[in-house]
């Protein structure tokens, strides 16, 4: 009976033990799942908080992240063209990096009775379809120019036709009007204009085709300019491609610009010769004066002609007085790429064929506006272009009598932030001389414009003026400069014969073919010894 006893006891003090241990397992496991929901809380917020914080940082497009990251991550390790349309298409989603700052009053500048808030513009080129106008004018860029458009689509010239010279932060591009055609841009031109309301829209509104805005940019103190280009197939001395392109884009642009400067499409820089000139912008005057006729507000977008830098002094006088017997020539942009090679430059893709932009372009364009400004009356605006990378390299510019200036090469080398670095380095270098940059240009301006003088002795010799104009009447300094100009340019050639020689030599036993010019020239290797 005892043995029983005890027996049952011994089995019942596992049991209990048994009972006491499911208990603190139960217990621990009630405690586990909110000491986890804490952790994962906590990590859910700080993942929330990092991501607003980069995401903040991301889209100010001041951040070093874009500057010293993701622009060089593009150059290095994508060809530069695909790197190109990548850019667009990132500054066309919406995604793309914004400036948030308002401009300096010290930049603000008058264009054709226009407040722009500041100088700083976007030459053609980069957005060549019209496909990222918004995401640029976000950057802070008071001018964006689309284009060049062609009437009908073309492909451009066979790739490759862009490269980088990092070592001069230059860039050589032989693109030849790549376009998607006028039809396609014009379609997106349109669906970007804010949408009308039939039950709260007047009848001129309707009929408007910028819906009531009263800028094509709308904005109210940025302009949004169209470049007009020629098709490859298009008559050389034929001048209806620009009027086409007049009529489509007229009623949807603030500025329409007549590029005949391009050195990709064969003929296109012969029209800078008086006579073709003469007409060509006789025919785009009248065409945009019929825009402005059959539109029900008047919008009445400017005209302006873009020019290269590789002319000669009589060259631009021939412009000069071209641009001056049209009435209806708004301003002069100075200016395109450059054909030539200036003896600085030393990055190995210097030999490519086409034309060079960035800082070995600023004393070419410099030269050329300089020369054009002194032939020119203050009424006609001088917009300068080319190698423009920092506040005084536009400073340099308004000093020249630019009344505003485009960026283009410095915008792909520095990144989304480049304008805004441009213009903050312009303000602090206007405070430090204490004028605005309209008081520059105003005093650069008076200084050196063409002088249409109204006494007797003159009057009866204004057609003696304009000829003197033509004989080389613009100031010394800028005579000087073109005879430096040529006087580098043919030691470049001289220096590039000799390279290009060296380069036929030292490729011959490969078998490789060399661009010369327009053409390719075949090296058959030289024959061995068996």
């Amino acid at each position: 009976m005892l043995r029983l006893t005890g027996t049952h006891t011994v089995a019942r003090q596992p049991l209990r033990t048994a009972v006491v241990h499911r208990r603190a397992v139960s217990t621990a496991s009630q405690q586990l799942p909110a000491r986890s929901y804490v952790r994962t809380a906590a990590y859910a917020s700080l993942l929330v908080v990092s991501t607003g914080l980069f995401a903040v940082y991301y889209f100010d497009c001041r951040a070093a992240l874009h500057k010293y990251v993701v622009t060089p991550v593009i150059r290095y390790t994508l060809d530069p063209e695909t790197g190109h349309k990548l850019a667009i298409r990132v500054l066309a989603s919406g995604l793309a990096p914004r400036d948030p700052l308002s401009d300096d009053e010290f930049l603000k500048v008058e264009l054709w009775g226009e407040q722009l808030s500041s100088p700083v513009g976007l030459a053609a080129g980069f957005d060549k379809n019209g496909e990222a106008i918004d995401g640029l004018f976000s950057l802070g860029f008071s001018w964006v120019e689309i284009g060049s458009v062609t009437p009908k689509p073309q492909p451009g010239n066979p790739k490759p036709r862009v490269f980088h010279l990092p070592n001069d932060s230059a860039l050589i591009n032989r693109y030849g009007f790549p376009s998607d055609g006028a039809t396609a841009v014009l379609a997106r031109l349109r669906a970007r204009l804010p949408k009308i309301l039939s039950y709260a829209s007047s009848d001129s509104q309707m009929d408007d085709p910028l819906h009531g805005a009263e800028h094509a940019s709308l904005r109210s103190d940025k302009l949004l300019a169209v470049n007009l280009g020629k098709n490859k197939t298009s008559p050389p001395d034929s001048i209806d491609d620009f009027v086409a392109g007049v009529h489509t884009f007229g009623p949807y642009a603030d500025a329409l610009v007549v590029n005949v400067s391009s050195p990709n499409t064969p003929g296109l820089r012969g029209m800078q010769s008086r006579t073709l000139l003469e007409e060509l912008l006789g025919g785009v005057v009248a065409a945009r004066d019929e825009v402005a006729a059959t539109s029900v507000t008047k919008h009445r977008p400017k005209l302006l002609l873009k020019i290269a830098p590789d002319l000669d002094e009589s060259e631009v006088a021939d412009i000069a007085a071209a641009v001056r017997a049209t009435n209806g020539v708004d301003g002069v942009i100075v200016s395109n790429t450059t054909i030539r090679r200036p003896p600085g430059v030393s990055d190995p893709n210097k030999f490519e064929q086409g034309g060079l932009s960035g800082p070995p372009l600023k004393p070419y364009a410099l030269a050329t506006l300089r020369t054009l400004r002194g032939l020119l009356p203050p009424s006609i605006p001088l917009i300068g272009c080319g190698g423009i990378s920092s506040g005084a390299d536009a400073l340099e510019y308004a000093r020249a009598g630019a009344s505003a200036v485009q960026l283009y090469t410095a915008f792909g080398y520095g990144g989304v932030g480049v304008c805004r670095q441009v213009k903050d380095e312009l303000a602090a270098l206007l405070r430090q001389e204490g004028k605005t940059w309209s008081q520059v240009v105003q005093e650069a301006v008076a200084q050196t414009s063409f002088k249409e003088t109204a006494t007797s002795e003159n009057a009866g010799s204004a057609q003696g003026q304009n000829v003197d104009a033509t004989d080389g009447s613009g100031s010394d300094s800028a005579r000087e400069s073109s005879i430096k100009l040529l006087v580098e340019e043919a030691q470049e050639l001289k220096r590039l014969l000799d390279g290009l020689g060296e380069r036929i030599e030292k490729k011959a036993e490969e078998g490789v073919s060399l661009p010369v010019g327009a053409q390719y020239v075949a090296v058959t290797p030289r024959p061995t010894d068996s």
